[in-house]
């Protein structure tokens, strides 16, 4: 038994869901998104509330991935998804410029990363000093969960955070395990 597919999807009230045979569109907000069903699950509007059934137990996993996904769609057509990165270390630095986000990490020249057209990257320079030094923290967002996570994997990896300093790029809240370093006798 799928306990995530059995759960129901309330739908906002600004958002549209469209079922067209195996084709499911929502419309919202901040914009459309759409999904195929896949064969074996099926999925019906009662209401203003979005039900994921499947044929038999076989198919126990792909109907709580699709319950899911689609309800990881409504919520990104109404509200979005947002990562925030932060930039640690002296001169760590980003900035927007048009599409593309240019990024100083530490190295001898400027990494220059273009942002999707479907996603949009905001660099902000916190007004609270913290006990680490943020120089500044990257807000990247969209309507689609995955899409936002793979952009922001790939700045994340220009400079992952490392463990004796805690310098380079790392996710707002992620915690980096500081190392010690070498002692003298």
């Amino acid at each position: 038994m799928s306990r995530i597919g059995d759960l129901p999807i309330n739908i906002p009230e600004k958002v549209e869901v469209l079922i067209n045979g195996k084709d499911v569109v929502a419309k919202g907000p901040l914009g459309q998104s759409e999904f195929t069903l896949l064969s074996g699950v099926d999925v019906k509007n009662n209401d203003g509330v979005l039900v994921v059934t499947r044929e038999s137990d076989s198919f126990r996993a792909i109907h709580g991935m699709t319950r899911a996904l689609l309800n990881n769609m409504v919520i990104g057509v109404s509200s979005g998804f947002s990562k925030t990165l932060q930039f640690i270390g002296t001169g760590f630095n980003a900035k927007m410029q048009g599409k593309w986000l240019r990024c100083n990490l530490g190295f001898s020249h400027e990494v220059i990363v273009e942002v999707p057209s479907h996603l949009k990257a905001e660099a902000i320079v916190p007004k609270t000093k913290q006990s680490l030094s943020v120089n500044v923290e990257v807000v990247i967002s969209g309507i689609n969960k995955e899409e936002v996570g793979k952009f922001a994997d790939q700045v994340r990896k220009i400079k992952p955070p490392e463990n004796y300093k805690g310098k380079g790029v790392r996710y707002k809240g992620e915690i980096v395990k500081i190392k010690q370093g070498k002692k003298a006798d």
